[in-house]
């Protein structure tokens, strides 16, 4: 069931834009192996919409998970640069810290800042 872990991409957020994103905890059901996800994009208009899509489509990997808090990410494709700020009303705010470091081992030549 671990192997279910390194499947999940550690970001999945939309291309460009200013959007809502959660940071999200997931788990082995059953298990002790986990490891923080970033998941964002436009289409949400609340937090929660995120979290909706995000909780069925693990538990079908046979892995559970909880949301650690929300924000905003703003996305310049164009001008590589990423910017982390804002909080959830429903889940509070994400630990911005590990969502930089999140989205640092995917965009590698991104500026990347937090609010």
């Amino acid at each position: 069931m671990a192997d279910a872990l390194s499947k999940v991409p550690d970001v999945d957020i939309d291309p460009e834009g200013k959007f809502k994103y959660i940071l999200v905890n997931i788990k082995v059901k059953g298990g002790t192996e986990h490891k923080v996800i970033v998941r964002g994009t436009k289409t949400a208009e609340y937090h929660n919409h995120i979290f909706e899509k995000v909780n069925p489509a693990m538990e079908a990997l046979g892995l559970e998970c909880n949301c650690l808090g929300g924000g905003k990410i703003e996305h310049n494709n164009t001008e590589k640069k990423l910017r982390v700020f804002g909080e959830s009303t429903g889940y509070g705010k994400a630990d911005h810290a590990v969502t930089v470091e999140k989205l640092k081992s995917v965009f590698k030549d991104y500026e990347i800042t937090m609010e």
